[in-house]
């Protein structure tokens, strides 16, 4: 089954001390880059939530969000520095005068509150901290079970896309074989005419033309090329029903575009050519979806 790499998921749970908010956003990128944004007495956990996400989401640019509540004001364990936070505001005031300027008062506090240590922490009981742990844990699998969810569900609609190309290419080419048949009368045409002059001129070398001739007719068959095409659409369509990934559609993706350059460059007919500019439109609908799937 398919996943995109573009998801959302968000969830909440509380207790009687603290609600939990978490939010994960994902987005198709070529390496799995994280951006944390958790509140900051939670910092330590940070590695272990991006260890997580890794395991879960595999690829993406994934923006993660934890905000915490708490719901009771006597359970709130951080408080000012009141001395700390004046002594800052005095240093700060007193520094500001003698550079010549009178500061903003709601300046300096909001500076004096960003030093370090201007707020006393209470370190929750070890009981406490695990119950809190376990709670933001439940939230986060809750987020991406449903991150997950979104991304599948886009890549379900992913995959009507890459069948509806695959077989707008198929298509296109069963027009190809009814028309390459059709080349053969003018070319067939051509090749009498050119060998009716030659064969006039007393320095023409029967041998060489036979060589030539046989090079040419290998090079105007496109019967190997056809074939192998359509393996390749039909081995598409079978990676599509397995969990296949971004990456190997992409390659099939490669090699379909490679026999259909082929099929164009030895076609010699301006109906094939149009029928391969055509498939090509649809190859890179495929190539820019398959830069989406995880």
């Amino acid at each position: 089954m398919l996943q995109s790499m573009t998801g959302f998921g968000a969830a909440t749970l509380e207790n009687t001390k603290i609600s939990v908010t978490v939010e994960i956003k994902s987005l198709n990128s070529k390496f799995f880059d994280i951006y944390c944004r958790i509140p900051r007495g939670y910092s330590e956990r940070e590695v272990e939530i991006r260890n997580t996400l890794t395991q879960e989401l595999e690829r993406g640019k994934v923006e993660f969000m934890m905000a915490i509540t708490q719901k009771d004001e006597s359970t709130v364990s951080t408080a000012v520095n009141r001395a700390l936070v004046k002594a800052y505001f005095k240093d700060l005031r007193e520094t500001s005068l003698e550079l010549g300027f009178e500061p903003s008062p709601t300046e300096l506090l909001r500076m004096a509150t960003m030093m370090p240590n201007a707020f006393n922490t209470d370190a929750l009981s070890e009981s406490d901290a695990a119950q809190e742990w376990d709670l933001i844990k439940s939230v986060i699998t809750l987020a991406i079970g449903k991150c997950k969810d979104f991304r599948i569900q886009e890549g379900k609609n992913t995959e009507l896309k890459f069948r509806e190309y695959i077989d707008n290419i198929g298509a296109l080419l069963v027009q190809i074989e009814e028309q390459a048949p059709k080349r053969i009368p003018l070319v067939r045409e051509r090749i009498e005419k050119a060998v009716s002059e030659w064969s006039q001129n007393e320095n023409f070398d029967k041998n060489r033309f036979e060589q030539e001739l046989i090079y040419y007719v290998e090079k105007f068959d496109i019967s190997e090329e056809k074939v192998r095409l359509k393996n390749h659409l039909e081995y598409f369509i079978k990676e599509l029903k397995t969990a296949s990934n971004g990456k190997r559609l992409n390659f099939i993706a490669q090699e379909i575009g490679r026999e259909v350059n082929t099929i164009g460059s030895k076609a010699n007919d301006s109906v094939i050519q149009r029928l391969v500019v055509q498939m090509k439109d649809e190859l890179e609908k495929i190539k820019e979806q398959t830069m989406n799937i995880v």
